[in-house]
């Protein structure tokens, strides 16, 4: 069920603490950490606490939760110094999602080209 953690999920395993990651900032809806393949010298994942596949379905089903991951991207660009960032949501294996729970991507820390590859 949509929302519902998943068994299966990797991100759903690093909210619950069964996986480690290396954690930037936690809300009450969100979990930050530092990317395990970095593209930038700053790249940090934003994840939801609750489990959509992509940002579009939790945009449409918790439009206050998906507001919040966009808050928080703000609030890592500022730690990490970024005076420029990117942020990214990959929807589908076509566009890199390899994860299919919502997250978006906070990259930093050097030149980032348009338009992206």
């Amino acid at each position: 069920m949509a929302g519902e953690p998943q068994a299966d999920c990797l991100f759903c395993k690093i909210v619950a603490g069964d996986v480690p990651a290396t954690v930037v900032r936690e809300t009450d809806t969100t979990v930050a950490f530092r990317d395990i393949n970095p593209q930038a010298p700053s790249h940090v994942l934003i994840i939801p606490k609750v489990h959509y596949p992509d940002a579009a379905s939790l945009a449409a089903a918790e439009p206050v939760i998906a507001a919040d991951i966009l808050r928080e991207a703000g609030e890592v660009a500022l730690e990490e110094k970024a005076e420029s960032y990117r942020v990214v949501f990959n929807t589908g294996s076509g566009a890199g999602q390899t994860v299919f729970h919502a997250h978006a991507h906070v990259l930093g820390g050097r030149g980032l080209q348009w338009p992206p590859g």
